[in-house]
């Protein structure tokens, strides 16, 4: 079978790896790829959200199976695009999509149907919004209720923090024209939980837990994810069991109550808070960096998953392994914030792990920076600690003048930080 992965980034190469070890696939293609990507797939120039080309690319190369990675290229809607077509896309609606796009859609939706997530109120108006903020307690969270790219989320701790959020958002429109969504702070371990959703069919992945902030200790600013690591001891079984019934299954049966079933991975973005497990947010396809530590640990050929779900065939079981996977993000020194490009890294050849380039491209036959989170090195052992050891040794071995890392993904789950 000939596949089409679109998107570039960490979590694409990691889809491009995982196609790359099922017996069903002979050719892949990724739009537009990466220096990473192309060592596994022919990378084509297309951008992710031409949706026209993407789709006319498919049809002269008689593509069998397309994967959306990215959220921007969902919000476009190529998957209806493909879908009139004839063509066999992974990936949900633009329709879908809003659970992704829509902060406001995902919150109401919640609301009516009795899924666990945090109080909130929507809100065009700065003033009024300003006011909602001052009449109740911080911390709070401002949300804008569209794609940023992982950076329209707010925690404001001070007054000052809320009103320079809220006026980046609804006065100088620093992600566009739209609305904010006010939430109450929750507390408690964030973890990602992601399925594969074909209609009310809701198949369960590993549960992976994402490291946001930028330094050890979890200090610094906000990122997209220094790294990330499964499994999770501190969820149980219970846990697990509540959230893939009241929140993964109940969304999906949602879905398609209003209209808009859900096809593709749904991502849920989830807290454990003193009164239980609760949404912090939804995503509409496979999360960065959590893919790259959950995708090595699937043993069933993910083409079959894929077709399955793209054409809506039920899925028998789904074999995942037991060990565990840790990921560390290399990222350009002054991410989140801005940065330079065009470092050469050196010695990959003698990492020993799954390498994921994130931001990379080829100059002068030699991989350079290219972005804010560059790699991600992935590393398994029989437990966390060992996966730890193992992957930060290898990180170690990576050479360039302008990266840095975290050396304590996973610390949480086994020691206090």
């Amino acid at each position: 079978m000939k596949v089409l992965v679109i998107g570039s980034g960490g979590r694409c190469h990691a889809i491009v790896d995982a196609l790359t070890r099922s017996s069903k696939v002979s050719k892949i293609y990724c739009a537009k790829g990466n220096a990473g990507i192309a060592l596994q797939a022919e990378c084509v120039n297309i951008k992710e959200t031409d949706v026209e080309a993407l789709k006319n690319f498919a049809i002269e190369n008689a593509i069998d199976l397309t994967v959306v990675g990215p959220e921007a290229a969902l919000a476009v809607g190529v998957v209806d695009s493909f879908r009139e077509a004839g063509l066999k896309v992974f990936g949900p609606t633009k329709s879908a999509a809003r659970i992704e796009s829509s902060k406001e859609f995902a919150k109401q939706l919640m609301t009516k149907y009795g899924i666990p997530t945090a109080g909130f109120e929507t809100f065009t108006e700065f003033d009024k919004a300003l006011e909602y903020v001052k009449a109740h307690s911080l911390p709070t969270v401002l949300k804008y209720d569209g794609l940023a790219a992982g950076k329209g989320v707010v925690i404001a701790e001070t007054m000052e923090e809320a009103e320079a959020a809220l006026k980046d958002m609804l006065l100088d429109a620093k992600f566009g024209e739209g609305k904010v969504v006010i939430e109450e702070f929750l507390t408690g371990p964030e973890f990602s939980f992601m399925c594969f959703v074909s209609g009310t069919d809701v198949y369960p992945m590993v549960l992976a837990q994402d490291h946001k902030r930028a330094y050890d200790n979890d200090k610094g600013p906000n990122t997209g994810g220094m790294g990330a690591y499964t499994p999770l001891p501190f969820i149980t079984e219970e846990d697990k069991a509540y959230a893939y019934e009241k929140v993964l299954c109940a969304t999906a049966e949602a879905m398609v109550k209003e209209g808009c079933p859900f096809t593709g991975v749904l991502y849920g973005g989830l807290m454990k808070t003193p009164s239980g497990v609760k949404v912090i947010e939804f995503n509409a396809r496979f999360g960065d960096p959590e893919t790259e530590v959950v995708l090595p640990c699937l043993e069933s050929d993910i083409y079959d998953i894929f077709e399955a779900i793209a054409t809506g065939r039920k899925i028998e079981k789904i074999e995942w392994s037991d060990k565990a996977v840790i990921g560390v993000v290399l990222a350009s020194k002054g991410y989140p914030g801005d940065y330079e490009k065009g470092y050469a890294i050196e010695n990959l050849e003698n990492v020993d792990g799954k390498m994921y380039h994130m931001g990379t491209a080829l100059k002068d036959g030699k991989i350079v920076t290219a972005g804010g989170r560059v790699m991600i090195v992935v590393c398994m052992g029989d437990d966390l600690k060992a996966a730890q050891d193992k992957v930060n040794a290898e990180v170690a071995k990576i050479e360039c003048e302008n990266l840095f890392y975290r050396k304590d993904i996973g610390s949480k789950a086994f020691k206090k930080i």
